[in-house]
């Protein structure tokens, strides 16, 4: 879409995070779930399918687009971003990307306008960063497959309407397809909510297949490909993540300069003091550093020159600099910081999951270290 467009898109998710998300941020909080009027405008507004193809009713935004609304997303509770966020990213783009025609004309529209939500059944207990330790795993059965497995973590499992599921198909370590089951399908199960540390409201749960069966027909790409997509999904994924990460930033350096700024102490404000005035600077630097990376990377994406160098990059860079500017921002607001009902306090706990998923800070380490040797040469 065209520039302007697209600007007056931002400002008005901006509008929609800043005056109906965040005064509700302590409800999410003490509920653990986003409201149904918040889901709806969500809807409305049509971020379950910003990400999507347009002919399937998103919006098809590009990553340089797709990082400025996830600016904006990052600047309240995680959990508002997540109830759309498998729709338009991991779960969402394996079928706009990978599935046959049928499939993103059965699937997509429903995800794009928000009537189902969609989940990414990827991770286990013992196959995380790394997928090619997978159990899960199916065997073809007539005309079907059948599915048998446990998958962990699984964000939005307990309302999803389909599932994204991958399963082993032969024998090679990197032998796995992709499945869309039904929420229903008779041997699929969903076990209770994870209590977590932070990031309430964003729901996360163990999915069980026991002897699910599915027509062939809801294969995603070809038989045993599927390691592939998910890695091309994550890639995408991890610069969205990165995205976020600037957004969750931003704001707490916005609460830490507006509490530096008013609060008193030996009569004066404490954003007189030199020390309090390093950190807020250390803080904004970081950010300044992690908004360019973002945004640079994006383009790279777009343009093709770097689909996974730059975004393992700016992922780990910038969930590495959240967990420190949340921590400067509990220590600027000093006790208060500390309290639960204080924005830093709950985004300090927030903010430690973006180093774990979609690939932990140590393995985008070893994907941007291979890629450098490879580049000299190295096998």
């Amino acid at each position: 879409m065209d520039a302007e467009s697209f600007d007056q898109i931002v400002s008005a998710v901006r509008r929609l995070v800043r005056d109906l998300v965040v005064p509700r941020e302590q409800e999410i909080e003490e509920t653990d779930a986003i409201p149904d009027d918040i889901r709806a405008a969500a809807a409305d507004m049509g971020l379950f399918g910003y990400a999507l193809p347009e002919e399937y009713g998103g919006l098809g935004v590009t990553m340089s687009e797709d990082v400025r609304l996830a600016f904006e997303f990052g600047y309240t509770a995680p959990a508002f971003r997540s109830l759309f966020g498998t729709n338009n990213g991991i779960a969402g783009q394996v079928i706009a990307r990978f599935g046959d025609e049928a499939q993103r004309a059965e699937f997509l529209p429903a995800l794009a306008a928000g009537k189902a939500v969609a989940s990414f059944a990827l991770t286990e207990s013992e196959a995380g960063s790394d997928p090619s330790g997978m159990r899960t795993t199916a065997h073809p059965d007539g005309s079907d497959w059948v599915l048998d497995g446990t998958k962990r973590y699984i964000t939005n499992a307990p309302l999803a309407d389909l599932f994204v599921v991958f399963a082993r198909t032969g024998t090679e370590a990197r032998e796995i397809s992709a499945f869309v089951v039904d929420a229903g399908t008779p041997g699929l199960t969903v076990g209770p909510r994870d209590a977590k540390m932070g990031q309430h409201g964003a729901w996360t749960a163990e999915v069980h297949l026991d002897g699910v069966r599915v027509p062939a027909t809801r294969m995603v790409g070809a038989e045993g490909r599927a390691f592939r997509s998910a890695m091309t999904v994550l890639s995408r994924g991890r610069l969205h993540i990165a995205a976020l990460c600037v957004g969750l930033s931003q704001r707490v350096l916005d609460e830490s300069v507006a509490h530096a700024a008013a609060s008193r102490q030996g009569g004066r404000p404490i954003g007189e003091f030199q020390l309090v005035q390093a950190m807020l600077s250390e803080s904004y630097a970081e950010l300044a550093a992690g908004r360019a990376l973002v945004l640079d990377a994006a383009a790279r994406y777009d343009g093709g020159a770097d689909t996974s160098t730059g975004p393992s990059a700016a992922k780990l860079y910038c969930s590495e600099m959240a967990s420190r500017i949340t921590d400067r921002g509990v220590q600027v607001h000093g006790g208060l910081g500390y309290l639960s009902t204080t924005p830093v306090e709950r985004l300090f706990r927030d903010a430690r999951l973006y180093r774990i998923y979609e690939g932990t800070s140590e393995v985008q380490k070893v994907v941007i270290a291979r890629s450098l040797l490879r580049e000299a040469g190295m096998r």
